[in-house]
């Protein structure tokens, strides 16, 4: 693979990998060989390539004390761009990656500001994770997805913040703590380590 990639087609590849439908039975076998692949991606070094291409975006791999921030809460983790792309990458072992994704999106459905956008992206995010038996239905309570359904007609960037809440709750006291003990986040933590 390239080193010379921009974080955003690392992203772009890492889901692509990580959506490509499979056989069940096979799941379980290949997510530990994938995720290792998908991991390297974050150890690529492309410091000859910045300067024979300058227009593109120079690729920094996680530091040691990056690694270690994503350890302190699932915010620091978040808020990292690598940080993100791993617990994504995590939670797909897991076979939860619509909790974070849901949690994006609605990161994102906060920024709208016309009524049309919201509507329709509304709508959209409704289709996809809420719905029951939504292609990725996120685990939520009734009274939280029937507020939603009222707002459809009128929605705010508000519309999703209970729900996107209690996603969140659910990463914070299950996942996340699961990913920080994981060899996902070991392997990164001792190669982001090995590179000082």
């Amino acid at each position: 693979m390239k080193e010379d990639l921009t974080s955003v087609s690392l992203w772009s590849m890492a889901l692509i990998d990580c959506t490509k439908p499979t056989d069940p039975s096979e799941k379980k076998k290949g997510m530990n060989r994938n995720w290792k692949n998908r991991m390297a991606l974050f150890l690529k070094t492309n410091s000859a390539h910045s300067v024979s291409n300058p227009m593109k975006k120079e690729l920094h791999r996680p530091t040691a004390s990056d690694v270690t921030q994503w350890a302190q809460s699932l915010d620091k983790l978040l808020s990292h761009k690598y940080g993100k792309m791993a617990f994504y990458i995590f939670l797909k072992t897991e076979f939860c990656e619509e909790n974070i994704e849901f949690w994006m999106v609605c990161e994102d459905f906060r920024m709208l500001s016309s009524h049309q956008e919201l509507t329709s992206k509304a709508n959209s995010i409704y289709e996809e994770f809420l719905k029951n038996e939504a292609p990725k239905e996120v685990n939520l309570d009734f009274y939280t997805k029937n507020k939603i359904i009222q707002s459809l007609n009128e929605p705010n960037v508000t519309s999703f913040v209970a729900a996107q809440q209690k996603v969140y709750s659910l990463m914070e006291n299950n996942s996340y703590p699961r990913f920080i003990h994981s060899d996902i986040y070991k392997e990164l933590l001792a190669a982001a380590r090995r590179q000082r």
